[in-house]
C-alpha cells in the first residue's frame, strides 16, 4: 500500500479544486461533540465510511452505538461512500464483521455509480486499475480487463476505469500515462478520493492517480463519486418521501469531498476531525485555507 501523509494530501485537494463542484458555503460553523447534539433537525443522515465509521479494517469506538442511537431516534441513516475497489456485497460482509447493522439499501457506493454510468454508455474495451483478488462478480459483462504490467495491454484499451488503486504502482501508472499521451482516450474515475485513513496512514486512491494523470496528458477524467452528485442521486433515490435538501445532513472527515459534495447538494454538512484526513490539524486553519466551509464541526459520531 503506498502512503502519503495528510499535509501533502490536503495540499493535493487544494491543488484540483478547479476540477470539483461549485457551492456554496456559509461564513461560519458550530462546534458539537457529537451527532448526538445536532441530529435533531435532520430526517435524513448520510455517513462516509473511512474516517467517520471506520479506519481501514476497525471500527471507530462507538460508532456502531451511535448509528443505534440516530435509528432510536427516528432518524434514517445511509453510507455514501467512495471505496470503489470492492464490491458491495464484500462491503457489505465488512459492515458485518465490524458490527453495524446496515442494509444492503442503506449503503451507495461510488462503484454503484460507476456501473450505473457504464450501463449509459455505448460497449468498448476498458483498461482497468483494479485488484481482481478483490472480486469482479459485479463487472460481469463489461469488457474490461486489468492492467498489469505489459505496456501492450494500455495501448488496447479503448477507455481507462480507475476503480481501486490496491496494488497500482508508480511504473503502470508511468504506463498508463505514457499510453494515453500517445493515444488520448476517456478516463472514468469510480473513487475520487486521493486518500483514504486506513491503520497503515493514509493509502493514495484512484483519484490521486486521476489528478496525476490529468496534469500529465491534459485528459479530463470523469469522476463518479463524491463531491459530485450522481452518488448523491443514487442515495436519495432511495428514499420515498424525498426530505428537502436542509433536513439532509452530510457527515464525513474531509473538506473536498464529504463537504463540497453535501453543500454541493444543498445539504447541510458535519466535518468530522478526530481520526480521518484532518486528525491533528486546526479546523479553522483548514477550513480557511480551504474556503470550504461545514456547518458543523465535530469530534466523531
Amino acid at each position: 500500500m503506498m502512503t502519503t501523509d495528510a499535509e501533502t494530501a490536503f495540499n493535493a485537494y487544494l491543488s484540483v479544486r478547479h476540477r470539483l463542484p461549485g457551492a456554496t458555503f456559509g461564513t461560519n460553523w458550530t462546534a458539537a461533540s457529537s451527532l448526538e447534539n445536532i441530529a435533531e433537525a435532520f430526517d435524513l443522515i448520510l455517513l462516509d465510511a473511512y474516517g467517520v465509521l471506520n479506519v481501514g479494517e476497525t471500527p471507530i469506538d462507538g460508532a456502531v452505538e451511535r448509528i443505534a442511537a440516530l435509528r432510536a431516534a427516528g432518524k434514517r441513516v445511509m453510507v455514501v461512500s467512495n471505496s470503489a475497489g470492492y464490491p458491495k456485497a464484500r462491503m457489505m460482509q465488512r459492515y458485518t464483521r465490524l458490527g453495524f447493522d446496515f442494509s444492503p439499501s442503506e449503503v451507495v457506493t461510488s462503484r454503484e455509480a460507476l456501473l450505473a454510468h457504464l450501463a449509459s454508455m455505448p460497449p468498448r474495451r476498458w483498461g482497468m486499475m483494479l485488484n481482481a483478488v478483490n472480486g469482479t462478480d459485479d463487472l460481469n459483462g463489461i469488457d474490461a480487463h486489468v492492467l498489469a504490467d505489459d505496456p501492450a495491454a494500455y495501448d488496447a484499451a479503448e477507455g481507462i476505469l480507475l476503480v481501486g488503486s490496491d496494488g497500482w504502482t508508480d511504473a503502470r501508472q508511468d504506463m498508463l500515462e505514457n499510453s494515453l499521451c500517445k493515444n488520448p482516450r476517456p478516463v472514468i474515475v469510480g473513487n475520487p478520493d486521493i486518500v483514504a485513513p486506513r491503520e497503515g496512514g493514509l493509502s493514495r486512491e484512484p483519484g490521486y492517480f486521476a489528478h496525476r494523470l490529468a496534469d500529465v496528458t491534459g485528459i479530463e477524467p470523469r469522476f463518479l463519486g463524491k463531491p459530485f452528485g450522481e452518488i448523491y442521486d443514487l442515495a436519495l433515490a432511495r428514499h420515498d418521501p424525498l426530505p428537502p435538501p436542509a433536513r439532509v445532513l452530510m457527515v464525513g472527515d474531509t473538506l473536498h469531498t464529504d463537504v463540497l459534495g453535501g453543500r454541493h447538494m444543498g445539504f447541510a454538512t458535519a466535518l468530522v476531525m478526530n481520526h480521518g484526513l484532518l486528525a491533528g490539524m486546526d479546523a479553522d486553519t483548514a477550513v480557511g485555507r480551504s474556503g470550504i466551509v461545514p456547518d458543523f464541526v465535530i469530534g466523531q459520531i
